[in-house]
């Protein structure tokens, strides 16, 4: 069930806002202070995250890459490596390409048990755990905790004018999408709870969106299938 419905997200009724008020005081805020009380947590995940990419993948821990930002810049986004070096990119790009060409559910190749991800990899992703460095993008201001997820490149050369409606906010780690389907929506009413986040965000939907990104992935936790097979 989406949660967005005419002007109402979350059950909370909005209306547009300023589109120049992109990064008001109180998002900064929120993201800073989330930043202040996660480092006993952070540390303590980063550790067991190094060592399940240490001991089942040779290669660097952290993963670099470009993404599509606020605006249509481009910046430099940090991940855990959840994938075999040098991994072929070529499944990924048709994958989007038919997500993006077709009205089908956003399965992700990871469900599909996807052959280029090191042993546990769908494990840190399901988790979320392998986005826990994109919190020096927050600090840098490059991203906020909520937002739209930051696109490849060669995924934005695919959308359409008004697909790039959703980077009138800064990109984020979690978003309305995620706590609305999220893989059983489609890639067009993804853009369209990207585009409706960005038109009327505010403290108390960023919140929800917090507080229900937890309680989900407390949920997937359940469902995760344990296979380590470490090389």
């Amino acid at each position: 069930m989406f949660l967005v419905h005419d002007n109402y997200i979350l059950g909370q009724q909005v209306g547009p806002k300023n589109q120049t008020d992109d990064f008001p005081l109180w998002k900064r805020t929120l993201d800073l202070l989330l930043i202040l009380v996660i480092p006993p947590f952070f540390l303590l995940v980063s550790a067991f995250v190094i060592l399940i990419i240490k001991c089942g993948s040779k290669g660097p821990v952290l993963f670099r890459q470009e993404r599509i930002g606020y605006k249509g810049r481009v910046f430099t986004c940090y991940k855990f490596r959840t994938m075999k070096m040098n991994a072929e990119t070529k499944t990924h790009r048709d994958h989007v390409h038919q997500l993006i060409g077709n009205e089908i559910p956003m399965t992700k190749l990871d469900a599909q048990n996807d052959s280029r991800l090191i042993p546990l990899g769908n494990i840190l992703r399901t988790t979320g755990a392998d986005e826990l460095p994109q919190l020096i993008n927050v600090l840098r201001g490059e991203m906020s905790i909520v937002g739209p997820r930051p696109c490849i490149p060669y995924e934005y050369k695919l959308y359409n004018a008004w697909h790039r409606q959703r980077h009138n906010v800064r990109p984020g780690l979690t978003g309305l999408w995620q706590v609305s389907g999220k893989n059983n929506i489609t890639f067009n009413q993804m853009i369209q709870l990207d585009i409706k986040y960005s038109e009327c965000f505010n403290l108390w939907l960023d919140i929800k969106i917090i507080l229900k990104t937890l309680f989900i992935i407390m949920d997937q936790c359940r469902y995760l299938k344990w296979s380590p097979r470490f090389n």
